[in-house]
């Protein structure tokens, strides 16, 4: 869907076969690299658009791609000894992480080979590693995370970031992740004017900590240029709700949320399962209501909703969760394809800079105001 305001975006990198290319490091998730193969195979399966290069050690990939019919003819192996582990530090794997899988998923985006990578191995090195090989776009100060969070929305989810790039986040942050936030639901759900909030411990003006008070005069001075309502403070309890289309947070902050929200559907679905197995009748009446309680378990599971997008960064990297099986890398793979087919990359650098160029354009013009008095 191209907007008014965001450009058309050039076309896709795509492989010989006119496909789109995803980059997938195979190595550093909870669950192995047969669950990342998996995952592959179950997208190849739903999308013959998709084609990837996965990255780790060849001999062991290619038994596991062979045993997958889906995958012949639309996975190169991209050969990388090295792992990163959850253990490793960012730094770490910077100095040294040249040989590991996720370094080579990395660099198949720098060097044009795909359009996205996905990995589920660090969320540190992950980040570390775009940022230094991929570089931040202009007028970027702290790149963001941003997951999809289930909601009332007609779309079914909510945009949230950031949740876990940096615990800091001054007023200008939040300003440019709402700008990001706002052209990722434009682009990757189609809300022609998102509506963005602020996460705050309430909703009355007078709450909340400086930074917040100065990002809400920010947000507020900036719908115009960033095609985007701005919605106010939002509290915890709207994270799901119809107010918002897109969630504004700091880092430390929105990982709580996201981890919290995470913990307590499965708390929920863990608590219907033993309810409904309680007693004969229970699991009769579990019986004649199959049909409804699972369309209830794949709306509350959170691995159908799997993949954090970097946003604010030269490339598309989707960070799926360390845990992932076959099904949450399979949605992460799904997430990273929408967004490689929408050309969003090319649409948020031209908003990021253009919001960039109107904040010089009102400091410039602010200035020579104050000068004239």
């Amino acid at each position: 869907m191209t907007s008014e305001n965001d450009p058309a975006p050039e076309a896709p990198k795509s492989g010989t076969s006119g496909r789109i290319v995803i980059s997938v490091d195979a190595m550093g998730g909870d669950q192995g690299p047969a669950a990342v193969v998996g995952g592959m195979a179950d997208a190849a399966d739903k999308n013959p658009e998709i084609e990837f290069i996965l990255h780790g050690p060849e001999t062991l990939l290619q038994s596991l791609v062979s045993a997958r019919p889906s995958l012949s003819g639309r996975c190169t192996i991209r050969h990388a000894d090295g792992i990163v582990t959850m253990e490793d530090k960012p730094g770490q794997v910077m100095r040294n992480g040249q040989d590991t899988s996720m370094w080579s998923a990395i660099e198949s985006v720098r060097n044009h080979e795909a359009t996205v990578a996905v990995s589920c191995g660090n969320t540190g090195a992950l980040m570390a590693l775009s940022v230094i090989r991929l570089r931040k776009l202009p007028g970027v100060n702290r790149p963001a995370i941003a997951c999809l969070w289930p909601s009332r929305n007609a779309g079914g989810f909510n945009v949230m970031l950031d949740v876990g790039a940096d615990i800091k986040a001054e007023a200008q942050d939040l300003l440019q992740y709402a700008l990001m936030g706002a052209s990722y639901a434009r682009n990757g759900l189609g809300i022609e004017r998102p509506r963005v909030g602020l996460l705050n411990v309430g909703t009355e003006d007078h709450k909340g900590g400086a930074e917040l008070k100065a990002a809400q005069d920010l947000l507020m001075a900036s719908t115009e240029t960033g095609r985007f309502d701005y919605a106010g403070f939002v509290e915890g309890s709207d994270l799901p709700s119809t107010k918002v289309d897109v969630i504004v947070t700091d880092g430390f902050t929105g990982n709580i949320a996201l981890k919290t929200g995470e913990g307590t559907a499965k708390l929920v679905g863990d608590f219907l399962k033993e309810a409904l197995n309680a007693g004969l009748m229970s699991r009769l009446g579990a019986l004649l209501a199959m049909g409804s309680l699972k369309q209830l378990r794949q709306r509350i599971d959170p691995r159908r909703v799997n993949g954090g997008v970097f946003l604010g960064l030269n490339g598309t990297v989707v960070k799926s969760h360390g845990s992932a099986d076959a099904t949450g890398v399979s949605a992460a793979l799904k997430l990273a394809f929408r967004l490689a087919k929408s050309g969003y990359q090319e649409r948020l650098a031209a908003r990021v800079a253009s919001a960039a160029q109107a904040g010089q354009d009102a400091a410039a013009k602010g200035e020579q105001g104050g000068n004239s008095e």
